[in-house]
């Protein structure tokens, strides 16, 4: 099951569970400032992680076709 994040599989269960446990944090009785903090937290968790793993993807393609 690949959702085409261009993840590899690991990182993809732990972004799955990230956006499970911020589902989960917006049901719950907590504070909306909290709720807002969380949301943020995870989306920049996220976004950072896709887009470190596409730089190291063109990094090693780079890599690749230099050494040809």
């Amino acid at each position: 099951m690949s959702f085409k994040l261009g993840l590899k599989g690991i990182q993809e269960i732990l972004v799955l569970a990230l956006m499970l446990v911020l589902v989960a944090l917006l049901y719950s009785q907590i504070d909306l400032t909290y709720k807002i903090s969380m949301a943020v937290l995870v989306f920049s968790v996220i976004l950072l992680t896709t887009m470190a793993t596409e730089a190291l993807k063109q990094a090693e393609e780079k890599q690749r076709l230099r050494s040809k």
